[in-house]
């Protein structure tokens, strides 16, 4: 845990006590601070109320006196329009944050130059975030990984000289931090998402943008008219900038030349990563991902030798082209992650066909319609959830689709045509483009359940456990 001594003596509120919410006003509290906590449900309270935390409603007894609301990330900030608590605060005076501020100002009181690396974007920011810290441990360095990716910032260890702290960061939570000031920030890329949230993609880019502006050093990639913008604009401030692109490149930054990253070290020499064979950095956007931290990696002085072990050894993260492993031949891939057409564009992009797709759920603005260079990929689509009448009516007409319902059935009816097929190698695949609310509380339950049937089945057989040399070779598995 990080206390947070800055707020000793101060009365401060808490409001959402999901996810980090508890973790904050645990690490207030042992900094001395004078803690409130609310939360709109019941349950979430109770958990609170029996940690030793008195429940006040600020929207009943305000927040006159207080220091500061610290608000979840997930409670509405400005759009589609301020949650009232918001404009309780502000009647009152009161500063509204979040944890990563809190965790900001604790740095700057303790150790203002303690290695701090945040990673931002709209797609690839967790595995990049994974793959930093996995390349940083394999340097022999103390890591602390947090924030979006699961770990409550303020719930990782104080910032010291020799811990780095690698966090993930989304747009709810940079707009709650106006002291972000890492020393290492990236940005991964930039598509239309979340703006219900945001009202327009500009202002959506805008908070992406101080992550990169406030960094010592900025990482930016240079795959979107609007990160290249941003990249420019850091440039004539005056900020040192290193780019990646996934395409072939001029020489400046990384890109990729076919299955390899291609980067300079601090001396100008040209240093190759092959990602040929490993098999959680598959497809162009992982080759992305892992330009941004190998150029982290190398930017805090981490051998070229010693990141091309840490690229063999990635053990990706679950949910993002989690590799579930077979039943028989077909191939069972958890991309539940995929929570928009964008992300979920990557997977498809992986797999050259005879797959069998799983998609649904809460549709994003657009739905499946930018995906259809990939439909000729596709052997079958299995709908499920409240997007299927959308995304079939976005399907060519000739395409086999099977309105499951829910995931259950589309994993029994996927598995059953994949299995019929003949193919070598059919790929069934949950990449829902889709949030999950309808069905799931989030996408980690959603994947949860993908695996929990794969499992179930008696021919299934883990990714990586007991496969025969063939079955290696098709995967891609790096030894």
């Amino acid at each position: 845990m990080t206390p947070v001594t800055t707020m000793a003596g101060c009365k401060v509120a808490v409001f959402g006590l999901g996810g980090s919410g508890l973790a904050t006003a645990e690490a207030l509290r042992a900094g001395g601070a004078v803690v409130t906590v609310w939360d709109d449900g019941e349950a979430a309270r109770a958990k609170a109320q029996a940690a030793g935390f008195q429940a006040l409603d600020p929207l009943q007894n305000g927040l006159s006196g207080y220091a500061a609301l610290v608000l979840s990330p997930g409670v509405p900030l400005t759009h589609p329009k301020p949650h009232p608590v918001v404009d309780v605060a502000r009647s009152a005076g009161v500063e509204i944050i979040g944890d990563i501020e809190l965790f900001c100002r604790e740095r700057e009181k303790l150790c203002p130059d303690a290695p701090f690396v945040a990673i931002t974007g709209t797609n690839g920011k967790s595995t990049t975030t994974a793959l930093i810290a996995h390349l940083l441990r394999q340097a022999g360095r103390d890591v602390a990984m947090g924030g979006n990716i699961g770990t409550a910032i303020l719930s990782l260890p104080v910032p010291a000289p020799h811990r780095i702290h690698v966090v993930e960061c989304s747009t709810f939570q940079i707009d709650l931090t106006p002291s972000l000031n890492p020393s290492i920030g990236i940005l991964t890329n930039l598509t239309p998402d979340h703006l219900d949230r945001h009202g327009t993609m500009s202002q959506y880019a805008a908070i992406k943008e101080r992550l990169v502006t406030a960094s010592t050093q900025a990482l930016i990639g240079q795959d979107d008219d609007w990160c290249r913008a941003i990249a420019d604009r850091c440039r004539k401030a005056g900020r040192s900038v290193i780019p990646f692109t996934m395409r072939d490149g001029d020489g400046e930054g990384l890109w990729l030349r076919g299955h390899e990253v291609i980067a300079r070290d601090q001396q100008g020499h040209v240093l190759v990563y092959p990602l040929e064979g490993i098999a959680t950095l598959r497809g162009t956007h992982n080759a992305q991902n892992a330009s941004a931290a190998i150029a982290c990696a190398q930017a805090m002085g981490v051998a070229q030798e010693t990141i091309l072990a840490g690229l063999k050894t990635f053990p990706g993260l679950a949910h993002r082209m989690e590799v579930l492993g077979h039943i028989g031949p077909v191939l069972i891939v958890n991309d539940s992650k995929a929570t928009n057409a964008d992300s979920a564009e990557k997977a498809l992009a992986s797999y050259p066909r005879d797959l069998y797709w799983i998609i649904g759920g809460v549709a994003k603005e657009g739905g499946i319609a930018s995906l259809a260079p990939y439909f000729d990929r596709l052997a079958h689509v299995y709908l499920i959830g409240k997007a299927a009448d959308l995304f079939k009516s976005q399907l060519p007409a000739h395409l086999p689709v099977t309105q499951s319902g829910t995931l259950d059935q589309a994993f029994a009816d996927a598995l059953q045509d994949a299995q019929a097929s003949g193919a070598q190698e059919p790929v069934m695949l949950l990449s829902p483009a889709c949030a999950s609310y309808d069905q799931f509380p989030n996408f980690e339950v959603r994947g949860a359940r993908l695996r929990a049937l794969a499992e179930a089945h008696p021919d299934f057989v883990p990714f990586g456990v007991s496969v025969t040399k063939n079955q290696e070779a098709s995967h891609g598995i790096a030894h």
